[in-house]
């Protein structure tokens, strides 16, 4: 089908005005496609990750590895059956444009751009190392793994991220009560 506007729009998630290459910590929530309990389950409120479970914990952190601008901790990160919550601080990159890749079926002068460096760049690089590995995996070239966006907050200051840090850290015990679920 050939592109349209008024058929293939996405919404922007983006907090308008915001600059996310600056410094700053971010609350992200990344779901698998159609919410599938991919990376393992949860029993008795202890978290039981499979081989592509693992796959996507050892990606988060190799995030930092591969970008000095970023810096993630283990207690505010969990990968659940279905999604993965996690902070990403960063300590500002350099600005840049970069064309997003996964464009397949737009027209040249309607592909998105994003900035390198960015919060949108970090996570579309950790999705997608997520789902080249677990593909190669599981023999399954091209399927899709995750939803096609993601969610994200800007945490303001330290309340806000000791919040998010419980809420990470109890997100398996609260599994049956999850939305995400």
């Amino acid at each position: 089908m050939p592109y349209n506007p008024d058929v293939h729009h996405r919404r922007s998630i983006r907090l308008k005005e915001y600059d996310y290459t600056q410094s700053g910590a971010y609350f992200v929530t990344i779901v698998t496609y159609q919410r599938e309990p991919l990376f393992g389950e949860i029993v008795d409120g202890v978290l039981k990750l499979n081989e592509w479970g693992e796959i996507a914990r050892r990606e988060w952190f190799k995030t930092a590895e591969l970008r000095p601008y970023v810096d993630l901790h283990e207690d505010e990160f969990v990968v659940m059956p279905n999604h993965a919550h996690g902070i990403i601080h960063t300590a500002g990159a350099e600005r840049r444009s970069a064309l997003i890749t996964d464009t397949a079926g737009i027209a040249a002068d309607e592909k998105p751009h994003i900035d390198a460096g960015s919060l949108g760049a970090i996570v579309r690089a950790y999705k997608s190392a997520v789902t080249y590995a677990i593909n190669a995996a599981r023999q399954t070239r091209g399927m899709v793994v995750w939803h096609r966006n993601y969610h994200k907050h800007i945490i303001r200051d330290d309340a806000d991220l000791k919040r998010i840090r419980d809420y990470i850290a109890n997100n398996p015990l609260k599994w049956t009560e999850d939305s995400l679920r």
